[in-house]
């Protein structure tokens, strides 16, 4: 048995001993002069244990799909409408998975929150209760069902994988709609685990393999290692809390089911029985078969860049996936979204909602529940002056007129940031 603080109870001691305060103000210091979700990364890259950080911050390989996800959204441009009488704030609501929200984005779900903060999971989900979005959950969270449903009332996705165990595969589900989840999205994108030669590089393991690096990378960064010494160590608690954060490797290479194909789909959509999304698409031949398959939404996404390397950009494929699947068809885009002018080119391209996942990972790394709100306040600014100054009031003339309001034009170097823009994470960051 491998010793480490918690097995000796460290935490058990620290919980007492309230530093968490201390060690947080430069870090919430920080915070609060973020203007963007640049300024965020920035925040959380100070704050957070740098295996932790680059584990959220990277791509696969040599993060090219990375880079061009959002170099994809600096050659969109806007070509507004002037004098069309509207004032701010404008009515940014809409539908997602057939529920009322009053944002077009929300938070994807992502695997092991509380990595980045001890909030973890519950910070995201308070932060869209906060703003009255879509939370959604991953079956690989650190917090459980229960206790998500009980921070949030309002509409929830849960995230699941293409597992082998169908008994494990229905006992999840059955909880998910026990804890007042409306939705299932089956991510198939993560039938290999990705290329992502960060992880590699810094030994990245959950929890750290206190190797001499990570123990002087923990005393850089005393914020994140006190509150990860302070509190009890995670587990996967969606899928047995008796699986530790350390086991997450052994039981994902049990479990995930690489010859999962539709059929098995279709015998999961069976088990459902409720509006349900598939995670992964980026061919509008995919999509319509999703379609008939039984899928009620097509889920544009490349995993964050995170698996195949040089897959597309997705707002580059999201009109094709419009076009093939018809208007009624809901679809949901994430993958490279940094500013709100992103998520108004998403909506207007043929995206009913938009989900994000690094910027509000990035608030969260920055600083729990106050970041994530933090990262979605910036974000909902920026489209409501967005759409304001592009001539749409809502969400619904957004869409309508959207095709007509977005042209492509060929990059060009005048299109990316200034030569300090990598220290600012533009394209995912450079090592």
């Amino acid at each position: 048995m491998v010793i480490n603080p918690h097995k000796l109870g460290v935490h058990k001691l620290l919980k007492h001993i309230p530093l968490n305060a201390l060690f947080d103000a430069p870090s919430k210091a920080r915070l609060r002069k973020a203007v963007n979700i640049a300024d965020l990364r920035l925040c959380a890259k100070q704050r957070a244990h740098k295996m932790v950080f680059d584990y959220l911050d990277a791509g696969a390989d040599d993060e090219i799909s990375l880079r061009r996800g959002k170099d994809a959204y600096s050659e969109l441009e806007m070509h507004f409408h002037i004098l069309s009488g509207l004032k701010p704030p404008l009515d940014l609501s809409t539908k997602i998975f057939g529920q009322d929200v009053k944002l077009p984005f929300f938070g994807c779900p992502t695997a092991g929150n509380r990595m980045f903060h001890w909030e973890g999971e519950t910070a995201a989900a308070k932060a869209a209760q906060h703003h009255g979005t879509l939370y959604g959950l991953s079956s690989l969270a650190t917090t459980g069902i229960t206790e998500i449903g009980q921070l949030t009332d309002g509409p929830k996705v849960f995230q699941l994988y293409v597992w082998k165990d169908r008994e494990l595969v229905k006992d999840v589900l059955a909880k998910a709609k026990e804890g007042g989840f409306h939705a299932m999205a089956l991510t198939v994108d993560f039938t290999w685990y990705g290329n992502r030669e960060r992880d590699i590089r810094n030994d990245f393991s959950i929890p750290p393999k206190y190797s001499v690096n990570q123990m002087i990378e923990a005393i850089r960064k005393p914020a994140w290692t006190y509150d990860f010494l302070s509190h009890e160590a995670y587990t996967y608690a969606c899928i047995n809390t008796e699986v530790p954060a350390d086991s997450l490797a052994a039981f994902v290479n049990s479990q995930i089911a690489p010859e999962f194909d539709w059929r098995d789909a279709e015998w999961l959509l069976g088990e459902w029985n409720a509006p349900s999304a598939v995670k992964g698409v980026c061919r509008p031949d995919d999509a319509i078969r999703a379609v008939e398959t039984g899928f009620t939404t097509m889920w544009v996404s490349n995993h964050g860049a995170r698996q195949l390397e040089t897959s597309p950009a997705t707002i580059d494929v999201l009109p094709s996936i419009r076009e093939a699947v018809g208007p009624d068809v809901e679809i949901i885009l994430d993958g490279g979204v940094q500013r709100g002018t992103d998520i108004c080119k998403a909506l207007a391209l043929g995206a009913d909602s938009v989900g994000v996942g690094k910027p509000y990972l990035y608030g969260l790394a920055a600083g729990g529940t106050e970041g994530v709100i933090k990262a979605y306040d910036i974000l909902k600014v920026e489209l409501d002056r967005a759409m304001g100054l592009l001539g749409t009031g809502t969400v619904d003339e957004l869409k309508k007129r959207g095709p007509g309001l977005i042209k492509k034009r060929n990059g060009s170097a005048r299109d990316y940031p200034d030569r300090y823009a990598y220290e600012r994470g533009y394209g995912g960051g450079v090592i």
